[in-house]
């Protein structure tokens, strides 16, 4: 649907709506503190459990860790406690060295922790790197080749660029904390405030985008800012787009999709607050906006995936605010992720839509061979069979093939858990060994791993039968 522009200027362009958000996150946050919830050292390390009769009991009795699941048993847990950290927990990615070592940077509100994951999936703490500047929950990581790319929404914090190799010959006896400066192989600054909401890497094309990079009437208008990342250790800007203002995240890739006109391009998917805005950046001087379209429902248009990166036909859209606004189809508060047709870059469309089975705001997907591993707060965990919407995009073949739900404190509400920002924030589902890695904001950090990946659940494939093409 278009854009309601008068909506658009008034609220989401001022940024009244994104400061509602912050400050909705803030009141929730200040309230698990002063509940004790937030105090990490309470939550013991838990070794393997493994998903029995819908549960994973780590210690019986306890309904505190005693967590839902599905086809996905426990591994590892580890505190942020245990991790040195006295902050919570955001963003987190991995990588895999040239011999096969599986490791995770961690996101917490002071700095970065760094793990490795050994061939029985357990954790191996080696050190951190400290924030650049001042603490704060947002922190957000993406890896480009051997380095993980840091950025934060502290003012001054930049861009940290660090090194994974130096993680090869830790003694974890001996864990290293780096110097948050020294330490880094470059370090990025070209900033309005020194601060970004999200960092987007393009590894084929040797670049990174810095998104939400406040304020908003800067020069670049927090939209995309390039960091040219040939040189690790000298990164610098060709240029910026600001042409559709705020960018929340993006995925930047060159397009192999059935859009002649554009094969071959370096094309952007971003996810803009009210809009899905696809932008053509091949030349980062002069990028321009090829659509920008909205949707029933649209309350904060937040994250994004491709459904294939080799034949970019479909893409699935979360908005954040959709069930806590009681919009659209997430009115009930189950979360809704939308499916789009992107066949024609400059005529995208919604096709249809598919909902969780738990209560809970969607927060941020990625999509592995066909599967879409998403994050939804308080709901934990999603893992989504997605290869259905080729053959029919409404959604309602679309089923979940697993989860594992890492906030048992709602687990008793009205349909399985509570709309509100608590539980976890991010995961990596990208190593071969099968582990995925869930980084969670009160508690720390799980290493899960599915037993299955087949459909099984009527209760899914029902719920999302009832769906419509739009």
């Amino acid at each position: 649907m278009a854009v309601n522009e008068a909506l658009a200027k008034s609220q989401y362009d001022t940024g009244i709506v994104h400061n509602a958000i912050m400050a909705k996150k803030h009141e929730t946050w200040d309230r698990q503190r002063a509940a004790g919830a937030m105090e990490s050292t309470q939550y013991p390390t838990l070794d393997y459990v493994p998903c029995k009769d819908g549960l994973a009991t780590a210690i019986p009795g306890d309904a505190n860790n005693t967590f839902r699941c599905s086809n996905i048993d426990l591994y590892h847990f580890m505190s942020h406690a245990s991790l040195n950290s006295t902050g919570e927990g955001s963003s987190s990615w991995g990588w895999t060295s040239e011999s096969g070592r599986e490791f995770v940077a961690i996101g917490q509100s002071d700095g970065a922790a760094f793990v490795e994951i050994t061939k029985h999936g357990k954790m191996v703490y080696l050190g951190r790197l400290p924030q650049y500047s001042t603490p704060i929950i947002w922190r957000e990581i993406r890896a480009y080749k051997n380095y993980m790319v840091i950025g934060s929404e502290a003012i001054n914090h930049g861009v940290q660029i660090f090194d994974m190799r130096k993680l090869l010959k830790i003694d974890p006896k001996k864990p290293v904390t780096f110097d948050a400066k020294a330490d880094l192989t470059g370090w990025f600054n070209e900033l309005p405030a020194g601060r970004v909401h999200n960092i987007i890497i393009n590894e084929e094309l040797n670049y990174g985008v810095a998104v939400g990079a406040q304020p908003r009437n800067s020069s670049c208008k927090a939209g995309l800012i390039f960091i040219d990342l040939t040189d690790p250790s000298k990164p610098t800007t060709p240029g910026c787009n600001s042409q559709d203002g705020y960018v929340h995240d993006a995925q930047c890739l060159v397009y192999r999709g059935p859009d002649k006109k554009y094969y071959g391009r370096d094309i952007c998917y971003a996810y803009n607050e009210d809009t899905l805005t696809i932008y053509d950046v091949t030349n980062k001087k002069n990028s321009t906006v090829i659509s920008r379209i909205s949707y029933e429902g649209a309350s904060y248009t937040h994250q994004g995936w491709l459904l294939d990166r080799y034949n970019q036909e479909y893409l699935l859209l979360d908005d954040e605010l959709d069930e806590e606004k009681k919009a659209g189809p997430s009115a009930d508060g189950f979360p809704t992720t939308y499916i789009w047709d992107i066949k024609s870059l400059e005529k995208p469309k919604q096709t249809g839509y598919f909902k969780a089975t738990a209560k809970g705001i969607d927060h941020n997907q990625y999509v592995i061979d066909g599967l879409s591993y998403q994050s939804n707060y308080g709901a934990g965990l999603r893992v989504v069979d997605v290869t259905s919407i080729p053959e029919n995009p409404t959604g309602s073949d679309v089923c979940e093939v697993g989860f594992f739900d890492i906030y048992p404190e709602d687990d008793a509400a009205p349909g399985g858990g509570l709309v509100d920002f608590v539980g976890t924030w991010s995961s990596y589902a990208y190593f071969e060994s099968g582990f995925i890695y869930i980084n969670t904001i009160e508690r720390g950090s799980f290493v899960v791993k599915m037993t299955s990946k087949a459909c099984g659940s009527k209760a899914q494939s029902s719920h999302n039968r009832s769906n419509r093409a739009v």
